[in-house]
């Protein structure tokens, strides 16, 4: 196999026409590089060099190999200069996904942060819920994915991401809302068997899932008559009178809420939200940097 430190000796040997003067040129022996160029020419198969009085001649295959080797050396510097930019946070990039709530509070202010600190960084985001995030995660289409677990689904949970890398970031309590004439506005907080009889706006699919197990464990089956993905239609649907829901503070917190009342929720239900990526992503100095601007986001 030829290596790119036998090419830079044999064009020191081209360039100079002799072993000791390409010795003096690399700062090295001129022994070694005579034994450089042994090993080169039985990588190749075939003679390099010719002596011809004191000086080396390249042979038709020398020239050949010379001639290509400014090509490889050009391409092989650029790539070191590219890699060292990378490992250096001065370039590189990660693609980012997160859930809706999360995109609105925790990552713009980690983004903002990375690119303060590490402005060569080139981060992309695009939005998805768990499970597909993590499917994205594993199918190669991003590098860094924010999730959540519900504490009653927190085993399955935990087997779905047995093979990832996962950095808590913070615990979101889910909070009641109701319309602002609702019986229930001015109280602090409210049982959910208290809410048995009303309708019901429910969020995402994994959220509309563990709405359904936290009803049924207060005794009753919710009434679903809206479902939307979208956090600030469920407030909207709520401020207009045509239900009741129960949402993550950080969904409630990215969400002007107008007509609508607050209340904390018993038994309290909360969701772990984390960070995936993959174990050889997670040595990845860019994608380090922005998971511990998430960590830092998340205590703030």
């Amino acid at each position: 196999m030829i290596e790119a430190r036998h090419l830079r000796v044999l064009r020191a040997v081209a360039g100079t026409g002799s072993f000791s003067a390409a010795a003096r040129e690399l700062g090295c022996t001129q022994p070694a590089v005579s034994q450089q160029m042994k090993a080169l020419e039985q990588s190749a198969g075939t003679p390099l060099l010719i002596r011809t009085g004191r000086e080396m001649r390249l042979t038709q295959a020398g020239e050949a190999l010379v001639r290509h080797a400014a090509g490889i050396l050009a391409g092989l510097t650029a790539a070191e200069e590219e890699v060292a930019a990378i490992a250096g946070l001065r370039a590189g990039r990660v693609r980012l996904v997160s859930f809706p709530s999360g995109s609105s509070t925790l990552v713009p202010t980690a983004l903002a942060a990375m690119r303060a600190a590490h402005p060569g960084t080139r981060i992309s985001l695009v939005e998805a819920e768990p499970p597909r995030s993590v499917e994205m995660l594993r199918e190669g289409d991003c590098d860094l994915a924010l999730a959540f677990r519900y504490g009653g689904g927190a085993a399955g949970a935990a087997a779905e991401w047995e093979d990832l890398v996962v950095t808590p970031l913070l615990t979101d309590r889910l909070v009641g809302l109701v319309p602002e004439g609702h019986r229930l506005a001015g109280a602090e907080r409210v049982g959910m068997a208290e809410l048995a009889e009303e309708p019901w706006i429910a969020g995402c699919p994994r959220c509309r899932r563990h709405l359904v197990e936290v009803c049924e464990g207060a005794g009753f089956t919710p009434r679903i008559d809206f479902a939307t993905d979208d956090y600030p239609a469920v407030v909207g649907l709520v401020g207009a009178g045509l239900g009741v829901a129960v949402l993550p503070e950080l969904a409630v917190e990215s969400v002007r809420a107008k007509g609508v009342s607050t209340l904390a929720v018993e038994p309290a239900v909360e969701r772990e939200v984390v960070a995936l990526t993959l174990p050889d992503l997670a040595r990845v100095p860019a994608v380090a940097a922005t998971l511990g601007e998430l960590v830092r986001a998340a205590a703030r």
